[in-house]
C-alpha cells in the first residue's frame, strides 16, 4: 500500500480547490470537466501539537513536521472503467494510492456545473463505486482465468491457484454486486495474497463532503445522507467547505485562528482530513531533538527501531547499535530531557524494539 491519500470523486466536486488549500501548491481548477489530468501531488504538513509542545522545552534552530502525501486525481465519470473520460488513465493513478479521499458534492451552487446536472450525493457516490468495483472486477475476471489454466497444468501454480481461487471467486461474487473488497473483512494474510492486484476497491476510504458556508456548523441534508452511507460501510465521513479552505490557506497563523473563531470552528477541516488520512494509512511519528534540529518522522506502525533509523539515512540502519528511547509525555510531565534521565524514564532499546508513537529516539550506530 502506497504511503499517500488520492483525491477521487466526479469532476467539478471540488477534489482541486480541496487540493490546493491542503498543499498551498496550486492545482488546475476549472468550471469544467476534466480541467486536472495529470495528477497533482502535495506533501502536506501534519499537526501535531507533541512537536509544538517539544520545541518549547528543547529549544531548536530548525522545526520540521511529519509529512503525508496527497494526490489530486482527475474527475471519474459513469462508463470510467470503460474508458470514458480518460477513465483508465485515472484509474491506474487510483491504483498506487493508500488511502481513497471520495470529495462528494454537497453544496447547491448553480455557476459550478454538475455533470449529472442536479446535486446528489447517494447517486454521486454510487457512480463512483459501480466503476471502481468494474474496474476491480476486471482485474480479478482475468486473475481467476489465469489461475484455472495454471489448474490444469499442475505443479506449485496448481497449488497457489487451488488456495486463491475461492477467494477470488468470493471477491467476483462481491464485486458484482457492488460491494467492495474492503466491506470483505479479509484477514491479513488474505489481503497480502492480494498485493499484487492492487484492488481499489480494498484500500481504505474516506468521505469528505465539500460544503458551502452556510452549512459550516452543523452540516446539512446532504452530509447527512453521506454520513449515513459512511457508517454503513464503516468508512469516516467529514466536513469540509473548499471555498473557506482556500481563503484560510493564505492566511497567517495568527490570521487563520481568528478566522476559525470567527465561522465557529475550533480547528480547519483540512487539519481533521490530514489527521484522519495520516491515521487510517496506519502511520507512526517518532522525534529526533537537538539544538540544531526538532523533526518529527513518519513511520509504518510497528516499525522496528534499524527500520525506523533508516528514515534518517541508511547508515543509521546498516550500523545501528541501539537507541536511546524516551516517549515525549515524559518530557512533558517532567519538564526537561535532564530531569526523564534522572527519573529512569530514559532507556537503551536494541534491534527488536517496536517503535512506539510518541518516541523521542537517538539513534546509536558505527559505520
Amino acid at each position: 500500500m502506497g504511503l499517500n491519500c488520492g483525491i477521487v470523486g466526479l469532476p467539478n466536486v471540488g477534489k482541486s480547490t480541496i487540493f490546493s488549500a491542503l498543499s498551498n501548491a496550486p492545482a488546475e481548477a476549472a468550471n469544467y470537466p476534466f480541467c486536472t489530468i495529470n495528477p497533482n501531488i502535495g506533501i502536506v504538513s501534519v499537526p501535531d501539537e507533541r512537536l509544538d509542545k517539544i520545541v518549547k522545552l528543547i529549544p531548536t534552530e530548525k522545526v520540521i513536521p511529519a509529512t503525508v502525501e496527497f494526490v489530486d486525481i482527475a474527475g471519474l465519470v459513469k462508463g470510467a472503467s470503460k474508458g470514458e473520460g480518460l477513465g483508465n488513465r485515472f484509474l491506474a493513478s487510483i491504483r498506487e494510492v493508500g488511502v481513497l479521499v471520495h470529495v462528494v458534492r454537497c453544496f447547491e451552487n448553480p455557476d459550478i456545473i454538475h455533470v449529472s446536472d442536479s446535486v446528489d450525493p447517494a447517486r454521486d457516490i454510487e457512480i463512483i463505486n459501480i466503476e471502481l468495483a468494474l474496474a476491480d472486477l476486471e482485474t480479478v475476471e482475468k486473475r481467476i482465468e489465469r489461475y484455472e489454466r495454471f489448474g490444469r497444468l499442475g505443479g506449485e501454480m496448481a497449488k497457489e491457484a487451488k488456495t486463491l481461487l475461492p477467494l477470488l471467486t468470493k471477491i467476483k461474487e462481491a464485486l458484482s454486486n457492488n460491494i467492495a473488497a474492503r466491506n470483505l473483512n479479509l484477514d491479513e494474510d488474505e489481503k497480502n495474497s492480494l498485493h499484487d492486484l492492487h484492488l481499489i476497491t480494498l484500500k481504505p476510504l474516506i468521505y469528505v463532503c465539500n460544503i458551502d458556508e452556510e452549512a459550516i456548523a452543523n452540516g446539512n441534508d446532504y452530509t447527512k445522507i453521506v454520513a449515513d452511507i459512511a457508517k454503513k460501510e464503516g468508512a469516516e465521513a467529514l466536513n469540509v467547505c473548499g471555498k473557506i479552505e482556500a481563503e484560510i490557506a493564505l492566511l497567517s497563523s495568527d490570521e487563520q485562528k481568528e478566522f476559525l473563531e470567527a465561522v465557529g470552528l475550533k480547528e480547519s477541516g483540512l487539519v481533521q482530513l490530514i489527521r484522519s488520512g495520516y491515521k487510517t494509512l496506519n502511520l507512526s511519528t517518532f522525534f529526533t531533538v537537538g539544538s540544531d534540529e526538532d523533526r518529527a518522522w513518519t513511520i509504518k506502525s510497528g516499525t522496528k527501531a534499524p527500520q525506523a533509523a533508516r528514515t534518517i539515512h541508511t547508515d543509521f540502519e546498516k550500523g545501528f547499535i541501539r537507541a536511546e528511547v524516551y516517549h515525549c509525555d515524559h518530557l512533558f510531565e517532567y519538564g526537561s530531557e535532564q530531569k526523564v534521565r534522572e527519573v529512569g524514564k530514559l532507556r537503551l532499546e536494541g534491534k527488536e524494539y517496536v517503535v512506539r508513537d510518541g518516541d523521542i529516539i537517538r539513534f546509536r550506530f558505527n559505520v
